[in-house]
């Protein structure tokens, strides 16, 4: 029995040295060489204008786009979509954000993966293929430990969006005054603008600009006006909210995350995806899944708060 529980500690001990020895060899090198030399200086964050972008990594990390100050009527008006989006309210975000200028790809995720600070397993490409095709078949807790991992790389604030940041940044605008169309392009869905699916759920459609009846590899179709891409259609997007079945009740009214009194194990997901239907896309359609869920059409995209 004691030669078994000295085995044991002995692999343990061993697990312990060898996680140490990462960190301070590889992992050190590995920020250093990619993240350190491109992060933002603090004169440089506040530089930054809405619609400019910036990426602080040599490669396999998000591109951001900063989004302008504002004001939008969030969720739907009487007669459009259904009850999870009623009462319509207005929202106000009183500072910019940067928002990621794509879904989080594949070639995002594996960097995580390959660098120990996100899990690989079981996540699965469902034989699509990887690389700048959207991260799939991850769990909301996956996509938190991703952002709190690029945040420990930057050093920087990144972080899932909330959902009312995730429905402004969709409409694209920033004045209760301006038009709110179900989609940011007009009163229907189109492939013109997006990998969606068809009328009847669960599968692809080939149409138009929409050539892929999976997953399209992120930026086909034209950004919307912040300059951010397949904010619609694609896949699924997890947001930082817990579900709420409606807006009935104190939802926030500044854009932060609404976390009272909703369910903690279903987390919010917006934007619809390559195997939704037409309703799905529009800009005030929520959704929400058990935050363990790991789907097919499901992925997430970043936020990060900008400094004053």
């Amino acid at each position: 029995m004691l030669g078994i529980i000295a085995s044991l500690l002995g692999v343990i001990f061993k697990d312990e040295i060898g996680d140490l020895w990462f960190e301070q060899t590889t992992l050190r090198r590995y920020i250093a060489a990619n993240f350190t030399p491109y992060v933002r200086t603090p004169e440089a964050e506040r530089a930054l204008k809405p619609g400019d972008t910036f990426r602080e990594c040599a490669k396999d990390c998000p591109e951001m786009v900063v989004v302008p100050a504002g004001e939008f009527w969030m969720g739907s008006p009487d007669g459009e979509g259904h009850d999870p989006e009623y009462p319509r309210h207005k929202v106000k975000t009183a500072k910019p954000f940067a928002v990621g200028k794509f879904e989080v790809t594949w070639d995002d995720w594996e960097a995580c993966v390959a660098m120990r600070g996100c899990d690989g397993t079981p996540t699965s490409d469902s034989g699509w293929g990887k690389g700048r095709l959207p991260v799939i078949n991850v769990s909301w807790d996956q996509a938190k430990a991703y952002v709190a991992w690029l945040s420990r790389m930057t050093a920087k604030p990144y972080r899932l969006l909330t959902e009312a940041e995730w429905e402004y940044a969709a409409r694209g605008v920033t004045s209760v005054d301006a038009p709110h169309p179900p989609y940011p392009w007009g009163d229907k869905a189109s492939h013109e603008y997006a990998n969606y699916g068809t009328d009847e759920c669960c599968q692809g459609k080939i149409e138009g600009r929409d050539e892929w009846y999976y997953t399209a590899p992120v930026g086909q179709f034209p950004p919307n006006a912040f300059g951010l891409y397949d904010m619609h259609g694609n896949v699924w997007e997890w947001v930082e909210d817990p579900a709420h079945n409606n807006y009935r009740g104190t939802p926030p009214t500044d854009g932060g995350a609404w976390t009272e009194g909703g369910d903690a194990s279903r987390r919010v997901m917006r934007g619809g995806s390559w195997d939704g239907s037409p309703v799905g896309l529009r800009s005030a359609e929520r959704i929400w899944y058990s935050g363990s869920n790991r789907v097919s059409s499901l992925g997430f995209r970043v936020g990060r708060t900008l400094s004053p």
